[in-house]
């Protein structure tokens, strides 16, 4: 299993925290972000990394080489997305495509979790596509909303009527035979939209919804969050302060 992170990106609504290091770099007691994604899919056996950059480039790269240089028998390679500061994550996975020849899992380059939620997406049944989504009371505006036909994801995105959101996609997705592939066709015809590059990348899952089974796995159980705004990352600090390491 491969795993694709997505941190080209700046994280704008984090500055000036971003001002001079990219979002997947910022401190979250004593490790990078980055550092513990990582950390979470080689503690379940993921070897093989890939990660999309952009903003801070050089920075990011000299980091992987470090966590690569800490832990025996993983690879990090790197994919530069030269659109990052125009173009939305949609053109990320669009550069990233030549790797998605195989299994592999992507992820969002702000989101934080644990091995074991991991080890839960990796135990789920093996489907095409499976979408890690969590149960909440209310939604709101920056949520990626998903609506379901039981364990099937139907509809996603930000704009979706609260009154028929089921629950929120937290920004990890598994990919798995025919899966990979159709999501690879999925993102080169987008991109020959002129719109592409104003897309985010689940509006390339709703459309594999229309043409294979998306499952989904519900992690609502395991304690996480993604960092988008500085409360947020003060709440990240505080949860990793909790855990035992």
């Amino acid at each position: 299993m491969k795993v694709l992170i997505l941190g080209a990106g700046q994280g704008k609504r984090l500055l000036p925290l971003t001002e001079e290091v990219p979002k997947a770099l910022l401190d979250i007691h004593g490790r990078t972000l980055i550092e513990r994604q990582i950390d979470a899919f080689v503690a379940c056996g993921v070897t093989e990394f890939v990660v999309i950059t952009g903003y801070g480039s050089s920075m990011m790269t000299d980091m992987l080489r470090q966590i690569e240089g800490r832990n025996d028998g993983i690879s990090i390679r790197t994919v530069y997305n030269p659109f990052f500061s125009v173009a939305d994550n949609l053109a990320s996975c669009w550069m990233a495509r030549g790797e998605m020849d195989d299994d592999f899992i992507q992820v969002n380059g702000d989101n934080l979790f644990r091995a074991a939620m991991v080890k839960d997406l990796l135990d789920a049944p093996h489907l095409p596509v499976t979408v890690a989504i969590n149960h909440k009371e209310k939604y709101d505006n920056d949520d990626m909303k998903v609506m379901l036909d039981g364990e099937r994801l139907t509809e996603i995105g930000k704009t979706l009527p609260l009154e028929a959101v089921t629950a929120e996609a937290i920004g990890i997705y598994v990919f798995r035979g025919e899966g990979a592939a159709l999501y690879r066709d999925v993102l080169e015809k987008a991109m020959l939209d002129p719109t592409g590059l104003r897309q985010w990348f689940p509006s390339a899952v709703g459309t594999l919804a229309k043409l294979t089974d998306v499952s989904v796995c519900a992690v609502s159980d395991h304690e996480w969050c993604e960092v988008d705004f500085p409360v947020d990352l003060q709440q990240a600090r505080q949860m990793v302060a909790g855990w035992v390491e």
